[in-house]
């Protein structure tokens, strides 16, 4: 049989490619075709994966970073032998497709993440690579190199435009993460036309700049070129490489190549005919020879690098069975055994002390106890670590130049970078990663944040400074938005916890939910304890409980969450004083109490008791369907002020005082 050339190969993913989204009247072929020789040579000559396994531990991460190309990954998919047959190629980007119009994490096998945001990709691939990074400096032993992979990112023009990209690829340099390849390609088109109007840096300069070992000029349509730029990259053991690839977008359509008219639309059938014919490319649509299949299938050379993976893995499991244990229970992302009693004694503790704490403080405290039981616990800041508190007595800095087997990262002021590295480290496996930025700038790592519920990775989120509590700094750090705004993401849980036995259980909770994120909402100021009684702590992780006034008929109920909540226990009393019975309620989680049985909810908040007041010092709009027709909602419609906090509860209502007449009027 011959051996298909690199170009037939290659041309096989921009057939496919053209042909799906013909049929699908939907999609982008300009960097499929564009990307193809790049792929073929990454693929065939330097990826190392197994198609039927790929959770292979030591696996090799792609990430293709401009994901609205998805289809030359889905191409290199199906080609190379994953569970991705030619119907789900054919069903491209519709209904239940497993080949969606962007790459989607957990849909699809062999698909690393989920991208399609420009510029989150390669930050979750140099999360990829700082956990690969970690991994193999804790482990690894001797010649037993157990964790040894690289990490290889196709990106465009798009990406490097976004913040985020220069975030992370700032910090990827400054860290030395040198098994990270990206591949740039450079066709110098975007939507609008030709970048040079609004792109015109010289990129290679600045990721020099940034700590990058970069290698210009590279022809993309040079199978030999790409070859030996990716040999010389991978030979960098402490900068990550950037090979800036020379493209055509769209190659091979002869009327639509280096034009924007390629990116996002069907060629139509007379330019797909053209471009068969340019390619040389005779056969039907969805149509791939044997023979080149047959040159694509990585099956059996992925069963042979993992075989002797497998039996590399084993000796080191006979040599250091504690280590080899220990790394696959944090691949698995199970806890250890004694981890939910651990967190009981410490929370009984917790409540026998009733100390008065701000939960920032309390959190500082959550993380000492937990993060001392589970070494896959990789916390950081986005240069706020003394405000935000996520440091503990074992915390020990990642540093580039000496060892990685630390802890705990410093992020710098790059929020958005943080968030997308975290959810590479996440995807990787082996870490629970947690970060510390104010909740006012949880804006910047939004779409961040929105990704990891999309993925449902098991990342934490510490949001210090909740409220016009902050102070002094004005409005610009206060934040009244955002719990809100936080609030409205599917699959991403809240907490808001009022006292240091609620910050707790917030912990534990996030720390075992392994299908999402956590938000943990804390404050600045000092927070007075709850007494609470074992059943009320237990109900804590219910997401809202009975804290006061637990009689079964109360005549009128106040919810309220973090520092609220002891404005609301003080007000209950005052609206008692007056003969009305009243219950409070504190509720650190709405999602979480949203997902209780009707029967718990009922008893939390009765239907008949129409006669409640949400407070909460923040918008308002989400608490309503709670207040029903007859309550109301005290909260923050307006931005706050710059003066001290406790000035700034009294002037916008929150004291006990106007609580309990707000209370007294709906009664």
């Amino acid at each position: 049989m011959v051996v298909p050339s690199r170009a037939k190969l290659a041309n096989a993913i921009r057939a496919l490619s053209m042909d799906a989204i013909e049929r699908s009247r939907s999609g982008h072929p300009g960097a499929p075709l564009g990307m193809a020789d790049i792929a073929e040579v990454v693929w065939n000559d330097f990826l190392s994966h197994n198609p039927d396994n790929p959770n292979w531990m030591n696996r090799d991460r792609f990430v293709l970073s401009n994901g609205h190309s998805s289809m030359l990954l889905y191409s290199l998919l199906h080609l190379s032998g994953y569970d991705l047959s030619i119907d789900d190629i054919k069903s491209f980007r519709q209904l239940h497709s497993r080949t969606a119009g962007h790459p989607e994490y957990g849909l699809t096998p062999g698909v690393e993440t989920t991208t399609g945001p420009l510029g989150q990709g390669i930050g979750n691939g140099v999360g990829m690579a700082l956990a690969e990074k970690i991994l193999a400096d804790t482990f690894n032993r001797g010649d037993l190199k157990i964790i040894d992979h690289f990490t290889y990112v196709f990106m465009g023009d798009g990406c490097l435009m976004e913040g985020v990209a220069q975030e992370a690829c700032s910090l990827a340099g400054t860290l030395g993460l040198g098994k990270l390849i990206a591949c740039w390609d450079d066709n110098n088109i975007s939507i609008d036309g030709e970048v040079g109007g609004w792109f015109s840096e010289d990129v290679p300069a600045r990721f020099e700049a940034c700590g990058w070992h970069v290698v210009r000029d590279v022809d993309g349509h040079n199978s030999e070129s790409v070859r030996a730029a990716l040999a010389e990259a991978q030979t960098q053991a402490v900068k990550p490489s950037l090979i800036c690839c020379r493209t055509i977008i769209g190659y091979g359509a002869p009327d639509k190549q280096g034009t924007s008219s390629c990116h996002g639309s069907s060629f139509g059938p007379e330019e797909i005919a053209a471009a068969r014919k340019q390619l040389n490319w005779p056969h039907d649509p969805f149509l791939i020879p044997e023979e080149i299949y047959q040159a694509w299938d990585a099956r059996a050379k992925g069963a042979e690098l993992e075989d002797k993976w497998n039996g590399m893995f084993t000796e080191y499991c006979e040599k250091y069975p504690e280590s080899g244990a220990e790394l696959q229970r944090r691949i698995r992302g199970d806890l250890p055994e004694n981890f939910v009693d651990i967190a009981a004694e410490f929370i009984a503790g917790l409540e026998a002390a009733g100390k008065d704490l701000a939960t920032r403080k309390a959190s500082q405290a959550a993380i000492e106890k937990y993060a001392s039981t589970l070494p896959e616990m990789l916390g950081g800041s986005a240069d706020l670590t003394g405000s935000n508190l996520t440091n503990w007595s074992g915390t020990v800095n990642i540093e580039p130049g000496k060892s990685f087997t630390g802890n705990y990262i410093r992020y710098g002021v790059r929020e958005f970078g943080m968030t997308a590295m975290m959810n590479g480290m996440a995807l990787h496996g082996g870490f629970i990663p947690y970060s510390g930025t104010f909740l006012v700038f949880s804006d910047y790592a939004r779409n961040g944040i929105r990704m990891a519920a999309l993925m449902k990775q098991r990342l934490i989120f510490v949001l210090t400074h909740d409220s016009i509590g902050v102070g002094e700094d004005g409005p610009t750090h206060q934040p009244v938005e955002h719990v809100a705004s936080l609030r409205l993401i599917p699959g991403l849980s809240l907490w808001r916890p009022a006292d240091t036995v609620e910050t707790a259980v917030a912990w534990q909770k996030a720390i075992e939910r392994k299908d999402g994120p956590t938000c943990l909402v804390l404050s600045r100021q000092t927070l007075r304890h709850h007494q609470k009684t074992p059943q009320q702590v237990a109900n804590i992780s219910r997401g809202g409980y009975v804290l006061a006034g637990g009689g079964e008929n109360p005549l009128a109920i106040i919810i309220a969450t973090g520092s609220e909540v002891g404005i609301a226990m003080k007000a209950a009393i005052l609206v008692e004083e007056k003969g009305y019975k009243v219950r409070v309620v504190s509720m650190p989680s709405l999602d979480v109490f949203e997902s209780q049985q009707q029967s718990y909810r009922d008893a939390v908040l009765p239907p008949e008791v129409t006669a409640r007041l949400i407070v909460e010092a923040g918008r308002s709009s989400g608490w309503y369907k709670y207040a029903g027709s007859k309550g109301e909602v005290m909260g923050m419609d307006s931005f706050g002020e710059s003066a001290p906090g406790n000035i700034l509860f009294d002037f916008f209502g929150f004291t006990a005082e106007k609580v309990a007449e707000a209370m007294l009027e709906i009664i």
